[in-house]
C-alpha cells in the first residue's frame, strides 16, 4: 500500500511578530516548525504501514529549508520524503496549494493520503478536502480513529460536534486527522542516524506536470490583505470596600444603575 502524508512548515507560534508597516508576519524572526496537527498524520501513516504493509512518503511544499522538517519524519520512520519547491509556487493560497499537492501525489501514486486537520497559521482546514477533490477521491475529515483497513476499504470514526460518525469508504481515500487519533512517536536513534544523511527528493512544478497558470500568488483567488497582533487594553475596574452586606448593597445599586436589574 502506498501511503502519502502532506505536511506543512509553519511559523513557531511562541515567537510571532508582525511588521506594523506592511501587516505581514516577520517569518525570518519567528522560526519554523512542523504544523503540530501534521505530526499525528505522520504517526497514523506509520501505524497503517505496520498493520497492512506498504511505504510511507511525506511531502511538503515550501522553500529549501523545509528539508530539515522532512528529515524529522524520516527519523520517525517514514520511508521517503519529497520537497515540492519552485518559485512559481510562491504565494499560493489553499486552492493553488491543493492543486500542486494533488499533482505531486498523483506522480508518486497513493492509496491513502493523510493530512493534519488544519494548519495553525491559516486555520482553514481546506487543503486536505481540496486535494482530494483534485484527485477525484473521497475525503474523510476529522478522523479520530481507524477501525478497520484493508487493501480496498477503510472504516473510520469521525469526531463531530454532537458525537461520532462511523464511515466506510473505498480506497484510494484522503483523511484529515485530529490529535485524538494517536500519540506521535519520537525519532528513534536509528531513524536519526538515517535522517542525518538523508537527502529529500526535490521536485519542481514541471517535474509533477503542473500548470503554471494554476499556482502562485497571481493565480490564487484569495490573498491575505493584512495580519496584526491582538492587543489587550486595560479595562476599568472598581474595588468595592466594606463588609459583605455593604458590598452586596453597593453592587446591587451599581447593577441597577447600569440597567442590569430593574
Amino acid at each position: 500500500m502506498k501511503i502519502v502524508v502532506c505536511i506543512k512548515q509553519v511559523p513557531d507560534t511562541t515567537n510571532i511578530k508582525v511588521d506594523p508597516e506592511t501587516g505581514t508576519l516577520k517569518r525570518e524572526t519567528a522560526g519554523t516548525v512542523m504544523n503540530p496537527f501534521d505530526m499525528y498524520a505522520v504517526e497514523e501513516a506509520l501505524r497503517i504501514r505496520e498493520k497492512v504493509g506498504g511505504t510511507v512518503t511525506v511531502i511538503t511544499m515550501g522553500p529549501p529549508m523545509a528539508k530539515d522538517m522532512l528529515r524529522i519524519t524520516i527519523g520517525m520512520g517514514a520511508d521517503e520524503a519529497v520537497l515540492l519547491s519552485d518559485r512559481l509556487l510562491a504565494g499560493s493560497d489553499t486552492w493553488a496549494t491543493s492543486y500542486a499537492l494533488a499533482k505531486a501525489a498523483e506522480k508518486l501514486g497513493c492509496d491513502i493520503i493523510l493530512f493534519g486537520k488544519q494548519a495553525v497559521d491559516g486555520d482553514t482546514a481546506q487543503v486536505g478536502p481540496s486535494t482530494a477533490q483534485y484527485m477525484k477521491m473521497p475525503s474523510l475529515t476529522w478522523v479520530k480513529k481507524i477501525r478497520e483497513i484493508s487493501a480496498t476499504e477503510i472504516t473510520v470514526e469521525r469526531m463531530m460536534e454532537d458525537g461520532t460518525d462511523v464511515v466506510k469508504s473505498t480506497l484510494p481515500v484522503a483523511l484529515t486527522v485530529v490529535k485524538e487519533i494517536n500519540e506521535p512517536r519520537l525519532e528513534s536513534l536509528k531513524g536519526k542516524m538515517r535522517a542525518k544523511k538523508y537527502e529529500p527528493q526535490v521536485l519542481t512544478l514541471a517535474d509533477i506536470g503542473g500548470d503554471p497558470d494554476m499556482v502562485g500568488v497571481k493565480n490564487s483567488p484569495t490573498r491575505v490583505a493584512k495580519s496584526w497582533s491582538a492587543t489587550r487594553e486595560a479595562g476599568n475596574a472598581e474595588l468595592i470596600e466594606g463588609d459583605a452586606a455593604a458590598r452586596a448593597e453597593n453592587l446591587f445599586g451599581k447593577l441597577k444603575t447600569l440597567g442590569f436589574i430593574k
